[in-house]
């Protein structure tokens, strides 16, 4: 999935708006602390980005992501910080330069998931971690899982994101140790999103970004009416809370 041409405030107003909540979680997992040096991998915007930064200072992060658009705005809200444009998996670093390899909600995008966590292994020193997490969308419980639920009503054919790697239980653990990473763990993450009504929940699926905000905008306006009359019946009351679940997974190198 490429998101070259999504505009870095749309994807915050559609992801960016639940991986913020999920930063905290991913540093702790990857036990992130002062004096490590770290990457993110599919830094997008930089939501993990800044909580890195907090924790190890600017010039001890460095951020990588294929997004022209992202990598623009990764450089211009974390100055300091090494923003390269680039794929996980073709890392440009040499072996065992950082202490922590980090992809927060990237996995499942990648075009080879074994190869792009791989690169992060052999990036990171020995004994360093690998850590990456992407939402429980098998389980039913991502943040985009009522909008899935109503395409699968309006479209029985259509393809959603629950086959994508990593959205399933089990799935990065076994990523993980495919990529010879060893002592891995499993975990799982929540991140509550309170939306004040239902159009700040859907107007964001109109801009094109990730698998859903491709197939809402590409519908024609009727089908497109229809889908989102499908999804505002799926909601009890306003204001209302999403409570997104991610599954997470680290390894040592």
């Amino acid at each position: 999935m490429s998101f070259a041409a999504v505009p870095a405030d749309a994807y915050d107003r559609f992801m960016g708006r639940y991986s913020v909540q999920l930063s905290p979680q991913m540093a702790d997992f990857a036990g992130v602390a002062s004096g490590q040096r770290v990457i993110d991998v599919g830094c997008g915007p930089g939501a993990l980005t800044a909580e890195l930064v907090a924790r190890v200072s600017a010039a001890n992060v460095t951020a990588i992501d294929p997004s022209p658009s992202f990598v623009d705005a990764a450089r211009a809200r974390h100055p300091g910080v090494d923003v390269r444009q680039g794929s996980a998996e073709s890392l440009p670093f040499a072996d065992a330069t950082f202490d922590s390899s980090l992809a927060q909600l990237v996995v499942h995008f990648m075009k080879d998931p074994v190869a792009g966590v791989s690169e992060m292994a052999r990036v990171t020193r020995d004994g360093g971690t690998v850590a990456t997490c992407v939402w429980d969308h098998g389980g039913g419980r991502g943040p985009l899982s009522l909008f899935w639920d109503a395409v699968a009503e309006l479209d029985p054919d259509a393809e959603n994101e629950s086959r994508l790697a990593g959205t399933r239980d089990g799935d990065l653990v076994a990523l993980l140790e495919a990529a010879g990473l060893h002592d891995v763990e499993q975990t799982v993450m929540s991140a509550p999103v309170k939306h004040a009504d239902f159009e700040t929940f859907w107007e964001p699926f109109t801009h094109s970004v990730g698998p859903a905000g491709t197939y809402a905008s590409g519908l024609d306006p009727d089908r497109q009416a229809e889908l989102r009359a499908m999804c505002r019946a799926r909601i009890p009351g306003e204001p209302f809370t999403i409570d997104a679940r991610a599954w997470a997974a680290r390894g040592r190198r």
